[in-house]
């Protein structure tokens, strides 16, 4: 059992019983060459560690937490659900209701499939795929994460970024050849690849707003032109918004540029900060699954009580204040004009990728567009700027290739806040 212990003997002791002294890499800090802080407490846009020091949140649990730490909606169905039982194993009304509002906003998803993490629905996802099409082989984008499944844990970027690894020991050689790599936002690369292997490609899997090498939006016309490839090659689009899903708005990335995937991941929001996530699409599609029909999946945990119940919270209340999506707009877009300015004050060799909540500061020159150029960043002064707005009070993840989230739980004055630490922390590089 844990006492009252500072950060640094707290991770001591979990170095002796976890691998890494963490149950997830980047957590551990290094590569921003520091010791992770244990954290205690969370409340609105606030974190405390065990340090007893306080933070402005800028992770938020890495996306999910679009309406801060503890809000009393979420923990109100939460306990009521608990109240009831923590987990059955058996159908719960629940499940059709959260099925439901998903549908209301991600109008592709004709049919959901719940489960517990974005790794699992993107590892089922792609097995439908493959049985929905008879083709074993998947396209992905270098730098895009879809958890860490045998045949999605090539060119992943974020953790593996992270560490410099081009892959992981333990996928096997043959799982990785059916994996095809693009450089993201490059529609030429994928038409040559559908030139070469369209017949043997069951779908392409992509991040719509890659949110795994560093923030990087699409351009224009790569979305469509990759949706377009895949109807004319009989492969399936998969589009994982398991960040972006009710993050960039209520339909997400597909309603902001127009999507029609034949399958779609959500987790994160979906799941109110709870383990849950979805992957749905084509009624022909999903049909397919088991128990109707051959393509198997399964999970004692799928739509767990307690997720749903906060899945459920947090959708109903940004249905009833959709207003929220034009205020985090506005805190992203104040954060990045204000970082540009101190950045080009300064004369770093930086630029910012912003969209909605989600920012990241590159310290590379830019233009940002795809992991080639996300990698040359300076990862030494990310680090130092990591140490240095940490020590005055700001949470950032702890690598060059992740992404910032605002929360509602921050007000609007706490920007410029944010915004002279964050002069002062470069300046002190």
């Amino acid at each position: 059992m844990t006492q009252s212990r500072s950060s640094k003997d707290l991770f001591q002791a979990a170095c002796r019983l976890i691998p890494g002294g963490v149950n997830s890499p980047v957590r551990a800090c290094r590569a921003v060459e520091a010791g992770p802080r244990f954290v205690k407490k969370g409340q609105g846009a606030r974190l405390l560690d065990e340090d007893g020091q306080a933070y402005f949140d800028l992770v938020g649990s890495w996306g999910p937490l679009i309406f801060g730490h503890s809000p009393p909606s979420v923990k109100k169905a939460v306990i009521e659900a608990l109240e009831l039982g923590a987990t059955f194993g058996a159908p719960t009304a629940r499940e059709t209701d959260l099925a439901e509002l998903v549908n209301e906003h991600y109008p592709s998803m004709e049919m959901v499939r719940l489960v517990s993490s974005g790794t699992e629905a993107a590892m089922s996802a792609v097995r439908l795929a493959r049985g929905a099409t008879g083709r074993d082989k998947i396209v992905k984008f270098v730098g895009c994460y879809h958890g860490h499944a045998d045949s999605l844990l090539v060119a992943a970027g974020s953790g593996l970024a992270t560490f410099s690894l081009p892959g992981s020991l333990g996928v096997p050689k043959a799982l990785a050849e059916l994996t095809i790599t693009c450089p993201y936002n490059d529609l030429e690369s994928l038409t040559a690849i559908f030139k070469l292997a369209g017949d043997q490609i069951a779908a392409v899997i992509v991040e719509p707003v890659a949110g795994n090498m560093g923030l990087v939006p699409p351009q224009p016309d790569f979305l469509p032109g990759l949706a377009e490839l895949c109807r004319r090659h009989g492969a399936l689009f998969i589009c994982d918004e398991v960040i972006t899903g009710f993050r960039l708005g209520l339909g997400g990335a597909q309603a902001l540029y127009g999507l029609k995937p034949d399958l779609t991941l959500l987790g994160k929001i979906v799941g109110g900060g709870l383990p849950l996530a979805a992957f749905g699409g084509r009624r022909d599609l999903m049909s397919l699954l088991a128990p109707l029909g051959g393509v198997y999946q399964a999970g004692t945990l799928s739509g767990n009580p307690l997720a749903v119940a906060a899945g459920i919270a947090v959708i109903k209340r940004l249905q009833a204040e959709p207003s929220v999506y034009n205020r985090l707009g506005y805190m992203g877009g104040r954060w990045a004009e204000g970082l540009r300015s101190i950045i080009q004050a300064k004369g770093l060799a930086a630029c910012v990728n912003q969209l909605g909540s989600m920012s990241t500061l590159f310290f590379a020159p830019g233009p940002i567009t795809n992991f080639n150029a996300a990698e040359k960043s300076d990862v030494k002064l990310y680090a130092s700027w990591f140490r240095n707005m940490r020590e005055r009070g700001v949470w950032l993840p702890p690598s060059q290739f992740e992404t910032i989230f605002f929360s509602a739980g921050l007000l609007f004055d706490e920007i410029d806040d944010l915004l002279t630490i964050a002069e002062e922390a470069l300046a002190a590089i």
